[in-house]
Parts: structure tokens; sequence; C-alpha cells
């Protein structure tokens, strides 16, 4: 969104327009930022998850971007998968003075219920180009109920 133009005062300075326009930007980028609104700020990584028919599986894709396979923890249980792991701020190989911090990094915890039962053991896991994809096959329980047997025409 375009900031708005302010009319000039023939008493403003000349840089008074540039200083309003760098005041508002600052301000709204402010609102932005998770831990200025009153939440701490930590990294949260992506998820989507998905149903398959064939083969009949739930699938978990993880977005975790710059982070190193062995720093993730994957727990799955009939119907959760938890991802746990961090997220580390790589160390400068020289000293600096930052001008901007938007990539959140620290530990995360991601906890995701599914809507069937699905088999833990027969999980598989693949990290590719920041992506955990984790494909779990449902589940074959089978279901408790009543089935009504005909016996034909005559009974005995």
């Amino acid at each position: 969104m375009p900031t708005p133009e302010y009319p000039r005062h023939v008493s403003d300075p000349p840089d008074a327009g540039r200083l309003h326009d760098e005041l508002e930007e600052l301000f709204s980028d402010l609102w932005r930022i998770r831990g200025f609104a009153g939440r701490p700020r930590r990294f949260r990584p992506s998820v989507d998850c998905y149903r398959t028919d064939d083969p009949p599986a739930v699938t978990v894709v993880i977005d975790l971007a710059g982070i190193e396979p062995e720093d993730v923890e994957l727990v799955v249980t009939e119907r959760t998968v938890v991802i746990s792991g961090a997220r580390r701020r790589p160390a400068p190989s020289c000293r600096a003075s930052y001008r901007q911090l938007e990539i959140e990094y620290g530990t995360f915890q991601r906890r995701v219920s599914l809507a069937e039962d699905v088999d833990p053991e027969s999980a598989t896991a693949t990290y590719e180009h920041g992506f955990l994809t984790v494909v779990l096959p449902l589940a074959q329980k089978p279901r408790a109920g009543r089935v009504s047997i005909e016996l034909g025409k005559e009974r005995r």
C-alpha cells in the first residue's frame, strides 16, 4: 500500500517529508513483528497434511528450511505426528551489525493431529530441499460392529 503524500509547508526542512515516510514505514513494520505484538518471537515451521487413496496413506510435509536433519526429532503414534527440533542462527564469520532481522530461529515443536489411524511402524520420512515429508500408511484395523447374515428364504 503506497504511503500517502502529505503537503509540505514552506517552513518544513527539506528532509521532513522523507523522515515522516520513514517513521510511517517503521511503525508499519513493528506491527508485523510477532514479538512486538505481545507474543514471543520463535520459529514455527509450516505444515501441509493430506490423505491419498492409492496408496491409502496420510502425508505430512514440514517446511524445515535451514535446519540440519540431525536437529529434528520425529515421533509418530496412531493419531499424532510430533515434529520438534531447533533452527540455529548461523554465527557471522566476522563482526556484524545487523540492520534487519526477520528470519526466526530457536526451538520448535509442531503437533499434527490425524483424522485416521496410521501405522507408525510402516512410516517413511525423507528430507529434501528443506522439506521433511512423512508418509504414514493407514492402519489396517478391523472395524467392530454388527453384520447381518441372510440364510435364505427358509429359516430353520
